[in-house]
This record gives C-alpha cells, sequence and structure tokens, in this order.
C-alpha cells in the first residue's frame, strides 16, 4: 500500500513541478518490476504451500509477460496524448533510437548501474514501439514536422480520437491490479489474478492498441502537413 501510494505521488510531483528526468522514469519502472515481480512470486508460493501444483509458475510467468506489456503499452498512450493534448515536455516519449545511441555511449567500468538501468529502459522502449508501430511513425513525423510546438488543430483531433481511451488505459495501471488483487485475496483464490491478467487484461491491451493504431494512421497525414498549414 505503501509503495503504491508512492508511485502515484513522485510521477505526479515531478510533472507539476517539471522535474521528470529519463533517469527517474528509469527508477520508477524499476521499482514497479520489482514490487510485481515480489507479488508474483508469493501468489505462487502461497498456491503450492496451500497444496496446489507447482505448474502455477508457469500460468504466472505467461501473467507477468502480459503485465509487462500492458503497463508498457499503457504508458506509451497516456505520455503522447499528454505531450499532444496537454503539450507535456517530450522527455517521456524517448524512443529507442535515442534511448540506444545513450546506452552505447555509456561505459560499464565508469557507470555500471546507470548502463544497466538505461539496457533495461532500452528493452522497454522498445517494446513500446514494437507493440505500436503506427503511433511510434505518428510520433516520428509530429518530431520533424512540429518543431515550434503542436499545432490547435492537430491537438484538437488528437484529443477528440484518443480521449474516449484514457478511461480502459487507467483500467490498466498499477491502482486497478491492486484493487483487483486485494479483492481476490478477500475471496480467497489469489491465483483467478493470474486469470484475470491473461483473459480480461490482455483482451483490453488488444483494443486500446488496435483503437490507436486506427487513430495513428488517421492523423498521421496531419502530422506530415507543413505546421503552418495546420494552424
Amino acid at each position: 500500500v505503501c509503495a503504491n501510494a508512492l508511485d502515484n505521488a513522485d510521477g505526479q510531483l515531478a510533472r507539476l513541478t517539471n522535474q521528470g528526468t529519463r533517469f527517474g522514469r528509469m527508477l520508477d519502472g524499476l521499482a514497479d518490476h520489482l514490487v510485481f515481480l515480489s507479488v508474483y512470486v508469493h501468489l505462487c508460493l502461497r498456491y503450492i504451500s496451500a497444496g496446489g501444483t507447482s505448474w502455477v509458475c508457469l500460468l504466472a510467468l505467461a501473467a507477468g509477460i502480459s503485465h509487462s506489456l500492458q503497463s508498457a503499452a499503457a504508458d506509451y498512450f497516456r505520455n503522447g496524448y499528454l505531450h499532444f493534448v496537454l503539450g507535456k515536455p517530450r522527455v517521456e516519449l524517448d524512443s529507442a533510437e535515442t534511448i540506444g545511441r545513450a546506452y552505447r555511449g555509456m561505459s560499464w567500468r565508469v557507470r555500471p548501474l546507470r548502463k544497466l538501468l538505461q539496457g533495461l529502459y532500452l528493452n522497454y522502449t522498445l517494446a513500446q514501439e514494437r507493440l505500436s508501430p503506427a503511433i511510434r511513425e505518428l510520433h516520428l513525423a509530429a518530431s520533424a514536422e512540429f518543431r515550434d510546438g503542436v499545432p490547435p488543430s492537430f491537438s484538437e483531433d488528437y484529443r477528440a480520437s484518443a480521449k474516449p481511451l484514457t478511461k480502459w488505459l487507467s483500467v490498466l495501471t498499477t491502482n486497478t491490479r491492486m484493487l483487483c488483487l486485494f479483492a481476490l485475496l478477500l475471496l480467497g483464490h489469489p491465483v483467478w489474478f493470474f486469470v484475470l491478467e491473461l483473459t480480461v487484461f490482455n483482451a483490453l491491451l488488444f483494443y486500446v492498441v488496435a483503437r490507436h493504431e486506427q487513430i495513428a494512421s488517421v492523423l498521421r497525414p496531419s502530422a506530415e502537413r507543413p505546421a503552418h498549414v495546420l494552424a
């Protein structure tokens, strides 16, 4: 509970004070993964100690991979919305190409911890871009064309298309998972949490990815026109 409260607070505080950094995002992501790794391991141990089969570990592994992809997609789409609609800085919309250059420029001998985090963040960013290649292309096109800021017309088009999906992105965040986990613990069926990840949350992942790909395919021609035409 304490970890979840702090996780919600630190990102919001960084955004409100314009102090968000790439290193902060890397630490935040690592902390989230460690928390849920502990949750998944202990759910398996609890199930096995109660007489369940050790095959539950495979179910947990599949659920964990799904969870990672769901969180990456929700983060990617949410940050795109914050940038295009609310004008937030692009610090949270890093590309794998940019991260890769920074990673290759670091030395294991001089900054081992920073290079390790950078490598993990590179894999995370690659997963985001592979999940939604059309959104990636939209980000690249917009970055090249909108050098003086996102035009109001494009911002409004993006908001109208993507805003209905923000409520579903919220479902894929940590808060919803924790609420579901607590409910299943109270019901005495914590292993159902893995099933929930593989069914309901994965179905939602496929839906939001498909919808964002459609949005990107429609809006990309706008991003490739000169900014003064849109304004």
